[in-house]
């Protein structure tokens, strides 16, 4: 049961580890944000400590799926 309350202060650390490395280079503090902005965000949040280990982790090209057609639902109804 302590495995637990250890994996999810490691876990925690981490995250708060990577979200300290975007802070440091700027990512909160920039004007609007773009998909890609926010995945740059994201990765970098999820590297963690691996940010200070040389990894710099970027998204450059970043493709949302487009919205459905709402056909199906007013078929239903």
């Amino acid at each position: 049961m302590r495995f637990g309350g250890l994996a999810g202060t490691v876990v925690l650390l981490w995250l708060l580890i990577g979200a300290f490395a975007a802070w440091q280079r700027g990512y909160f503090h920039e004007g609007p944000t773009s998909c890609a902005s926010a995945g740059t965000i994201a990765v970098t949040v999820l590297a963690g400590p691996l940010n200070y280990a040389g990894v710099k982790p970027v998204v450059s090209d970043c493709r949302l799926p487009q919205p459905s057609s709402l056909d199906a639902v007013s078929f239903i109804v």
